[in-house]
């Protein structure tokens, strides 16, 4: 399931070329990320750091394709994938869109770790959540 979210660039964004500053693509997406973990996932953030859970990322890669402007109303979507190989991680492939074109791509990929230390893995409850998800070779 694709879950989408609404922004606009914040003018303290814009570097002296006039576009948005590299650094804050990842930042929006991130921002997207957390709310379809938290929303669609059922992955709260605070309540599993809590319980000793830590969602964290292990890599990500992002492609610029075309650059945002001051006051550019755009798009972050984000997609779940479950990995191909089996392994403890998931994978979000995201984009952000203005007026249906791609301006950037990436996938971030992630995993659970335990607060105390110890072995990546993915929680049952999580896993419940991700029976329809398809996986991703990376």
């Amino acid at each position: 399931m694709e879950y989408s979210k609404n922004y606009t660039v914040v003018d303290t964004h814009i570097d002296v070329q006039g576009i948005m500053d590299g650094l804050y693509y990842p930042f929006y997406m991130e921002e997207c990320r957390h709310d379809y973990i938290r929303e669609i996932l059922g992955f709260d953030f605070v309540q599993q750091a809590e319980n000793g859970v830590f969602m964290v990322l292990s890599e990500y890669k992002i492609k610029f394709i075309r650059s945002l402007k001051k006051d550019d109303n755009f798009d972050v979507t984000c997609t779940v994938y479950t990995d191909a190989q089996g392994l403890p991680r998931l994978h979000f492939k995201q984009s952000i869109l203005k007026n249906g074109k791609i301006m950037t791509s990436a996938v971030f990929t992630g995993t659970c770790i335990p607060a105390t230390g110890g072995r990546p893995y993915l929680p049952e409850e999580l896993k419940a959540n991700l029976a329809d998800a398809s996986s991703l070779e990376v």
